[in-house]
């Protein structure tokens, strides 16, 4: 059973290096370009791929970890939402399948869960119970913004590349931070938190950008 385990870590370290390296790749090349489309397909598959594993070892007798399963579901939705994301650019579509819905609610249900979670941990002081509350609270928000996008993307002709751009810049920070945790063993609380917070200036940043006709037209998604 070890030697299972330890050959499926390995795999899933393996595609989430593939991951990590195209995510960086394609937030390097243009936008919208044919580099920027093979990476984005590249880093959505090892990402899948990867966390999937997660959710296996993370369920394996003398591994259970609720916390990193949770984290696999938060990644797998960052990168399943920020694909949906771009069917809603199609004008045949005029409102959010069930396929949508179920993605967020799905992650929905799990922010709920960890923030719960976080919220009695905290309570009993049992150690890191901060980070089922910060990734409770920011899978809520995320979400929350899924649904609000759900409504009025056809009013805002933009809703759909920043839903886009902030879930796969999400999955790229879940893919750096499980570096630093996983890949050089730094798993102290801040490395958890910091790169979330600086990449949410960054997808905030974007979204300022993303307001500006001529950065629009300069991406062809």
């Amino acid at each position: 059973m070890e030697e299972t385990i330890k050959t499926l870590v390995y795999i899933h370290a393996f595609f989430g290096g593939i991951g990590l390296i195209s995510g960086l790749g394609s937030i390097v090349v243009k936008k919208g370009n044919s580099s920027h489309k093979k990476l984005g397909k590249l880093f959505t598959y090892a990402m899948v791929i990867s966390s999937l594993i997660s959710l296996i070892v993370a369920r394996m007798p003398n591994h259970e970890n609720l916390f990193l399963f949770l984290i696999g579901i938060f990644t797998i939705y960052m990168v399943l939402a920020g694909n949906r994301a771009l069917t809603f650019k199609n004008k045949a579509k005029t409102k959010a399948d069930l396929l949508d819905k179920s993605i967020s609610g799905t992650m929905f249900i799990a922010s709920i869960l960890m923030i719960i979670l976080g919220v009695v941990g905290m309570i009993q002081k049992v150690d890191n119970s901060i980070l089922y509350l910060f990734f409770g609270a920011f899978g809520s928000f995320m979400t929350f913004k899924d649904f609000q996008t759900f409504k009025n993307f056809r009013q805002k002709k933009n809703a759909w590349l920043i839903s886009h751009v902030g879930r796969m810049i999400g999955a790229l920070i879940a893919s750096f931070t499980a570096f630093l945790v996983a890949g050089l063993h730094i798993g102290t609380t801040a490395v958890w938190i910091l790169p979330t917070v600086l990449g949410t200036v960054y997808i905030i940043y974007w979204n300022r950008k993303l307001k500006s006709k001529k950065v629009l037209k300069s991406i062809k998604l």
